[in-house]
């Protein structure tokens, strides 16, 4: 693919991409806003919970195969049936164990409602399976246009039912309502969008040759997820369920940003840069302005909602939330480095290396136990300030080893994306200092958005960032074929 081929391919990406962000996060946002003055903290922690096993068992369920469908420049349809059936046998195994272990579940946290509502959300696992190869088929097609109208109308269809059902007074029921809905029709819309069938067709070889690459990863997601969510379990078990409420809600808000934007360029870097693999100078110019960019836009934002913490709780899902703005400060100085650790693991698996992927998971969950003592024994809040510490050793760890593989040490990342950093951090101080003013915070939200958007602006224009530059350019690219 020509230069001017891939830059037009990626700026579409892109662009589909972040409306599907806008339009299905966008949604999942509103609804949480108004669920969350509807329901509890400690109904919201019930669900922390429940998604603990959930996530793990769709990581099982997605096995990794999917990534290295992405990455197979000639998958034919036998490999894809080959993928759809080994996800769906996985996922029935899944939902077996979760009902099995329910019982198990509900007795370790003291919950006896956890037993039900697991095996009825657990299903959630099945309708994730059925969506996998419609979606990577999508992707590797870099559709996103696709993508972004099945999300949103999932994202639609769970809003109403969620809603209505806590509305209605079916409490934690209406969570889980909502999850499943979410997942269903988004799983229906892939498959129609995609005008794809599978054919009861499976290839020992093809299983074989994708697993070979896909099953590091398999690991390595799941230690990722177990511990991400054993934060959970830890808290869920040493504290209340409104503890647990309290620190979900603040996850759920921090990841709104980092883990969306993140999702966004790893849906499309991925693809993307596979198909230039073999060119190395050319891989590491796109490298760098994916870290740069990002970064940019993922610093602004996550810096900035920890200076307006306070305000954007208070106003958005009211006082009775308040306690979980010490957390959401904590997590988005921790989930801001997010981007960079999947950029750069997203490296490795472009260059095939993932059995270093795999590696790399193991020595940084050594280190996170660390951060998980403090949080049994201290208490949350040493856990998550921990966890910022643990993230930097990490973050280092994941550049020297996917930057060595390219000449771009980390040294050279840092000094790509420190002007960001520094200019995010002076905006958040700002932001944070016009909080203390005697004014209402339904005033003194608009007024740090607003202040914090200006500086950001006036000193990216007044100093010609070359991150903010391309944005600005990719952005009026996209205009102009609009008005075309």
């Amino acid at each position: 693919m020509s230069g001017a081929g891939l830059r037009n391919t990626t700026i579409k990406g892109v662009g589909w991409s972040f409306t599907d962000s806008i339009l299905s996060q966008g949604t999942t946002f509103l609804v949480g806003v108004v669920l969350a003055r509807l329901l509890s903290p400690e109904e919201y922690g019930l669900l922390g919970i429940l998604m603990i096993f959930i996530v793990l068992s769709e990581s099982i369920v997605n096995s990794g195969l999917n990534s290295a469908l992405i990455r197979k420049q000639d998958a034919t349809e036998t490999d894809y049936n080959t993928v759809f059936f080994t996800n769906l046998l996985l996922s029935f195994l899944m939902y077996g164990c979760l009902c099995v272990c329910a019982p198990f579940i509900s007795h370790f946290f003291e919950r006896p409602q956890l037993t039900i509502l697991l095996r009825v959300l657990g299903v959630i696992v099945i309708f994730n399976a059925l969506s996998i190869v419609p979606l990577t088929k999508l992707t590797k097609k870099i559709d996103f246009k696709s993508i972004t109208f099945c999300s949103f109308i999932g994202s639609i269809c769970a809003g109403i039912v969620g809603i209505t059902m806590a509305y209605t007074g079916y409490g934690v029921w209406a969570l889980v309502g909502q999850q499943m809905t979410k997942q269903l029709v988004y799983t229906i819309a892939l498959i129609i969008a995609n005008k794809w069938l599978p054919q009861i067709q499976f290839s020992i070889r093809s299983f074989k040759e994708l697993w070979g690459f896909g099953w590091k990863l398999l690991v390595s997601s799941l230690i990722n997820n177990i511990w991400n969510e054993i934060y959970k379990v830890v808290i869920g078990k040493c504290y209340t369920p409104q503890t647990l409420g309290q620190f979900t809600q603040a996850q759920f808000y921090s990841n709104i940003f980092s883990q969306n934007l993140t999702g966004i360029v790893q849906r499309v870097s991925y693809p993307v840069l596979s198909k230039i693999q073999d060119e190395q100078e050319r891989l590491k110019q796109a490298y760098r302005q994916v870290i740069k960019v990002t970064m940019l836009v993922t610093f602004v934002f996550m810096f900035g909602l920890a200076g307006c913490a306070k305000q954007f709780i208070y106003v958005l899902i009211g006082e009775q939330w308040l306690p979980c703005v010490g957390y959401l400060q904590i997590l988005c100085f921790s989930m801001a480095l997010y981007p960079l650790h999947a950029i750069n693991l997203n490296m490795l698996q472009v260059e095939g290396r993932s059995d270093l992927f795999l590696k790399l998971e193991i020595i940084k969950k050594c280190i996170a136990v660390i951060p998980l003592l403090l949080g049994i024994y201290v208490g949350i809040y040493w856990m998550l300030i921990g966890s910022v510490v643990a993230g930097w050793v990490a973050y280092y760890l994941n550049a020297y080893y996917s930057g060595t593989h390219l000449n771009y040490s980390v040294w050279d990342q840092i000094k790509d994306f420190l002007p960001s950093m520094l200019l995010s951090l002076g905006m958040a101080v700002t932001v944070y200092l016009i909080g203390w003013l005697p004014v209402s915070p339904y005033i003194l939200l608009p007024v740090q958005i607003l202040a914090g958007a200006g500086i950001v602006f006036g000193i990216c224009e007044w100093s010609k960032l070359s991150e903010y530059m391309q944005l600005k350019d990719i952005a009026l690219s996209v205009l102009k074929k609009k008005n075309q």
